[in-house]
């Protein structure tokens, strides 16, 4: 096992940062490597918390080098407990095609509908699609990405306002058939703690 990486400690000469979106992904394995923000479910809640985290850091001339974005994630196409680390994430509740922007793109803005986050590991990649709704069934079929969550893409957000990398790293927890109580969810959440510590300790 790795170093356990308290809040704000470094690891070798780097800051990092963990950031997740609820305890309930927060099991034994991973408690045993880190302290979490933990920022609330959805894009708003992530984008509030990262932000405000970045904020008192800066004010303390201590920002991170790195932000770790790590959690769960649903998926049709990859296998359930399976860890990924991300390649890109994309915004799929932007929608101001009726004013001419294409679906994903914020108007006005000096970025693209895509985000890169930082691949630093020597680790499968996947791209994530971000979003407020929870995502089952056929609902998967509209949505260009491998896997989906509702935090990383406010996340990365967040971290650029304050020129931070991010990594993402997500397990999947649910995706095959339809996904209608949270039991579906939380019933691989056991398996991805042990699986997302093993990962994390690669950042030692």
């Amino acid at each position: 096992m790795a170093e356990r990486l308290e809040s704000g400690a470094t690891t070798g000469r780097q800051r990092i940062r963990f950031v997740m979106a609820t305890p309930h992904e927060y099991g034994p394995h991973l408690q045993q490597r880190f302290d979490p923000l933990i920022t609330g479910v959805g894009p708003v809640e992530a984008a509030a918390s990262t932000a405000a985290m970045l904020a008192v850091a800066a004010e303390r001339g201590a920002l991170p080098d790195l932000v770790v974005s790590i959690g769960s994630a649903g998926s049709r196409t990859l296998p359930l407990g399976s860890v990924w680390q991300v390649a890109n994430v994309t915004w799929r509740d932007m929608d101001a095609s009726r004013i001419g922007f294409a679906r994903g793109v914020v108007p006005f803005a000096d970025f693209g509908a895509e985000l890169t986050l930082a691949t630093p590991l020597d680790w499968p990649v996947a791209r994530l699609s971000t979003g407020a709704d929870i995502v089952g069934g056929e609902d998967y079929a509209g949505i260009d990405a491998d896997m989906v969550d509702m935090e990383t893409y406010a996340i990365v957000r967040a971290c650029q306002r304050f020129r931070v990398p991010v990594l993402g790293l997500r397990g999947i927890s649910d995706g095959p058939g339809e996904l209608d109580a949270i039991g579906g969810w939380t019933a691989m959440l056991n398996v991805l703690d042990e699986r997302l510590a093993a990962v994390v300790d690669r950042l030692g």
